[in-house]
């Protein structure tokens, strides 16, 4: 069974996102990643465990659109192999399995899949931070 985790949404200015979710809604930083060309802010309030990534990709300055602000909704599975091939068998074309590990440290295993309408949807194998 799927476990939707979070939805992200590019962002230009890391700080005043944040303090417009905190302000809003009341969320806050959950778990930060900061790499050289991007950073990943993941944001949560005590009413749930689903969380909004706020991703910055450094030394963007052009506004996003509608069209390139949405990034993914994504979910958790615990068996990331058996769910590609079943994507697979159903015919919905899931991208291939990346296995994202900086420092050779595992942080994440997932796959990509669209929806009917083009929305991307990000698969991860549970673990980690991705529960």
């Amino acid at each position: 069974m799927a476990k939707i985790i979070h939805t992200m949404i590019r962002v230009l200015d890391l700080d005043k996102s944040l303090s417009f979710y905190k302000q809003a809604f009341g969320l806050t930083p959950s778990h930060e990643l900061d790499f050289e060309d991007f950073a990943l802010v993941y944001l949560r309030n005590d009413e749930n465990d689903v969380e909004i990534e706020l991703t910055l990709n450094k030394g963007e300055s052009t506004p996003y659109t509608h069209g390139s602000g949405y990034g993914h909704v994504a979910v958790c599975v615990d068996d990331l192999d058996a769910e590609h091939q079943r994507f697979s068998k159903l015919g919905f074309e899931p991208t291939d399995i990346v296995t994202f590990a900086p420092d050779d440290k595992l942080l994440a295993r997932f796959f990509f899949v669209n929806d009917p309408d083009g929305y991307e949807i990000e698969v991860l194998q549970r673990h980690g931070h991705y529960q």
